[in-house]
């Protein structure tokens, strides 16, 4: 019997490092959804034109590893895990990186200063706000 790890999610907000060009994001982005499929992880990155919202959900092991490498990733700066621990059910089954630009400059800023549940409500008001 194949038994499935449990579900694991983390929220983070990050910003542009400042010597980093925007076409950095699409390369990102491109990267991402390609090692995402091969650690079956999925989830939504967002994009204000300064910083960066991303939910990660898979196995709680590759999760994890993943944010550690992110953390060490010079193109980000001010990691800031809002939110994390295990996941009834993904979000984002069906994008390995669903990617969107985000036109409220100032939602992330809100949504860095919160944690836990608050950071998740606030991160889904902000799903709700773009098209996927």
């Amino acid at each position: 019997m194949n038994i499935k790890p449990a579900l694991y999610e983390v929220l983070y907000v990050s910003t542009l490092a400042p010597d980093q060009p925007l076409s950095v994001v699409a390369e990102i982005a491109a990267r991402a959804r390609l090692v995402n499929v091969q650690l079956d992880i999925t989830g939504l990155l967002v994009f204000d034109g300064q910083r960066f919202c991303q939910q990660l959900e898979g196995p709680q092991k590759a999760v994890l590893k993943l944010i550690e490498r992110i953390r060490n990733d010079p193109r980000h700066i001010n990691v800031e895990i809002v939110h994390n621990g295990p996941l009834a059910g993904r979000r984002f089954q069906q994008f390995s990186l669903a990617f969107s630009t985000l036109e409220d400059v100032d939602a992330l800023a809100r949504l860095e200063k919160l944690d836990g549940q608050a950071a998740v409500a606030a991160f889904d008001e902000v799903c709700a706000a773009i098209e996927l």
